[in-house]
């Protein structure tokens, strides 16, 4: 970080971490991987779009094209970015944002896929990785290249592409869209269907009326 705030840092450049014992995941919670074995990536690039979320739902996409190109079924993208294989996490992102006075200079996206881990700790459950998903392990460093050069791709296509097309791919591969879900907010846990993201972020359900959540608002419980 130090390196790009002097200006010592190219747009497009990537870091990786063949361990990583301090990850930070959404809403300060820990992003825990097994060393050497999973990807955890961190890309500097000046963002194409102006709304936050936009960009959320760009890197997801990326995530989730690394993640198809393994010939996986049922892969989708959580609210508000964490890339699924059926009911299990496969990846998280987080990104921090880098100001110059008013203006959005920098997106620091750090990506944490789990590529060859074969067990997981207790708690974590309903993680999975893709050598589960496939069967087999997987170059790590070849394996990180391309999810650069995806990352890479959709920020090309993020420029010319409008909120309207990225939003709508965004929701065509939303986890458990048009389906009952059940959600928590704060003691209380309702039945909702989910509809669609906006590209403010927000997460529109419907039951007996629509329903609008903010990022970190509720919790997915089933």
């Amino acid at each position: 970080m130090a390196k790009l705030h002097a200006g010592m840092v190219a747009g497009g450049t990537c870091f990786m971490a063949l361990e990583q014992t301090a990850g930070k995941g959404q809403r300060g919670r820990t992003w825990i991987v097994e060393p050497g074995v999973n990807i955890t990536m961190t890309t500097v690039l000046q963002p194409p779009v102006y709304e936050r979320f936009l960009y959320s739902a760009v890197m997801a996409l990326a995530c989730y094209d690394f993640i198809k190109g393994f010939g996986i079924n049922e892969v989708s993208v959580k609210w508000p970015n964490d890339i699924y294989i059926g009911d299990r996490k496969a990846a998280g992102i987080l990104i921090e944002n880098i100001q110059q006075g008013t203006h959005w200079q920098w997106a620091v996206a750090g990506t944490g896929i789990n590529l060859n881990q074969l067990e997981f700790p207790a708690d974590l459950s309903r993680a999975i990785s893709v050598a589960q998903a496939t069967g087999r392990q997987h170059d790590l460093i070849s394996s990180a290249r391309i999810l650069h050069l995806h990352i890479l791709r959709r920020n090309e296509w993020a420029k010319v592409a409008s909120a309207a097309e990225i939003m709508n791919e965004y929701n065509t591969v939303l986890y458990r869209r048009n389906e009952s879900v059940r959600l928590k907010k704060d003691a209380a846990v309702f039945s909702t269907v989910i509809k669609e993201v906006t590209a403010s972020g927000e997460l529109i359900t419907y039951d007996t009326m629509e329903r609008r959540f903010t990022v970190g608002e509720v919790e997915f419980i089933g």
